[in-house]
């Protein structure tokens, strides 16, 4: 075999020129595939990220009305309780969960000022001392909120970095004082997220999924909440996966967990299945994607026939050199497998240089137009094995052709 190989490999430099031209339709097709695959899986992970985030695996588990997530405008639930400890002990043994927190949320609505500076838009959280560990978040300046805080009913508050520049200007923000619907909080530290996540917004629903975020957040401690809006309001649940893939499952068990304690047939807690969106806009442009796919596979078929022509043409060539092997003594299986394997090595280069080309193209691509790759290694090797495979289907008809010359005929060849 090593023999067959070199031979092969002389034979293909021997004809650069020649040899390249019938490796084009190879090199084409898989560079095609390759290039498409990267953009294909680039795009859904930067899919996956803008849903998901930065990869903190959280999980949050809202109230749900009729499909849509319950504002606590439309009235106090009825039969939805309080989320007592037990029920949260329960929900930290879910499997695959790494940490839960209970908090409440609303909408800012220009609830909260700073003289005469006004919070716009983001979010007002009633958190407690565990909230920021299984949230992703960490203390930048000052401190966070303890239970300390939540037993004395204290008036403190957190901001996060859009809002302490919202409302400060640059100034820091930490011992002064903020109102919330007039109450006054003073500010006892910022907090920033452990991982940076600037997501990939192209599409106006892009912007609306992130707008809320970005608008800016204050975190209170959650047993101040009656004193804001003068109930006790049902609260949500943050949960934290162990990885990604487990993200769905952990939210539909914390989901059952504490719909079985609310008798409202009308609002269901839910979770915010991130995944699962992910999954439906991916599976958008599978068809489409699959379609690319299987036209660059059509080179690849032209690739294998101009193979199979140019070793019909190198049998002939080599009618005499056959002939002679067949004079000494040389056998059909030995023949046919000079031929074979030089059919592959020619196929199996060209998979080599189309899956380097392949991956330069696909970051030509993300350069010019700002698409995500995700270069996959099973596709690269896959691409290679199926080239090889091109050179032994296209190579059969050749090398068969190589092994049936008669000797004699061979020889007086010209």
């Amino acid at each position: 075999m090593g023999e067959n190989i070199r031979l092969s490999l002389k034979g293909i430099f021997s004809h650069k020129m020649r040899s390249f031209l019938t490796m084009l339709g190879i090199i084409i097709g898989i560079a095609s595939i390759i290039a498409i695959v990267s953009t294909i899986q680039g795009t859904n992970r930067q899919i996956e990220k803008n849903l998901i985030g930065a990869g903190d695996n959280l999980v949050k588990v809202t109230l749900y009305q009729d499909g849509y997530t319950y504002y606590m405008d439309n009235g106090l639930p009825n039969g939805v309780p309080v989320i007592e400890d037990s029920t949260k002990e329960q929900l930290a043994s879910i499997d695959h969960c790494e940490g839960v927190s209970v908090f409440r949320q609303r909408e800012s609505y220009n609830m909260v000022y700073h003289l005469n500076t006004s919070m716009s838009g983001g979010y007002i959280r009633g958190i407690e001392s565990d909230y920021l560990q299984t949230a992703g978040l960490m203390v930048k300046s000052g401190r966070g909120i303890s239970d300390e805080d939540n037993r004395q009913l204290r008036q403190v508050a957190l901001l996060d970095e859009n809002t302490a520049q919202a409302l400060f200007d640059g100034e820091t923000p930490v011992g002064k004082t903020i109102e919330i619907q007039s109450i006054p909080f003073t500010v006892i530290g910022t907090v920033v997220a452990k991982e940076e996540f600037e997501p990939n917004i192209e599409t106006m629903d892009d912007y609306y999924m992130y707008h809320q975020d970005n608008g800016g957040a204050v975190y209170i401690p959650t047993e101040m909440w009656p004193l804001i809006y003068q109930y006790d309001e049902p609260q949500s649940v943050i949960l934290q996966a162990d990885n990604t893939a487990n993200m769905t499952s952990v939210g539909k068990q914390a989901s059952d967990i504490l719909n079985m304690s609310v008798s409202n047939e009308n609002v269901k807690y839910q979770a915010q299945d991130l995944m699962e969106q992910a999954k439906q806009i991916q599976q958008l442009s599978q068809s489409t994607n699959t379609m690319l796919i299987w036209i660059a596979a059509i080179s690849l078929l032209v690739g294998g026939i101009g193979v199979m022509n140019i070793m019909l043409v190198t049998v002939t060539e080599r009618t005499r050199e056959i002939g002679l092997k067949k004079a000494i003594g040389a056998r059909k299986k030995t023949i046919m497998m000079q031929f074979l394997t030089e059919a592959v090595v020619l196929t199996s280069l060209g998979g080599l240089l189309g899956v380097l080309t392949g991956l330069i193209l696909a970051k030509m691509i993300s350069l010019l137009n700002g698409t995500p790759v995700a270069i996959s290694i099973p596709a690269s090797i896959f691409s290679v094995l199926f080239s090889m495979l091109i050179g032994i289907v296209f190579g059969l008809i050749p090398s068969w052709k190589a092994a049936n010359l008669d000797p004699i005929e061979a020889l007086r060849h010209e």
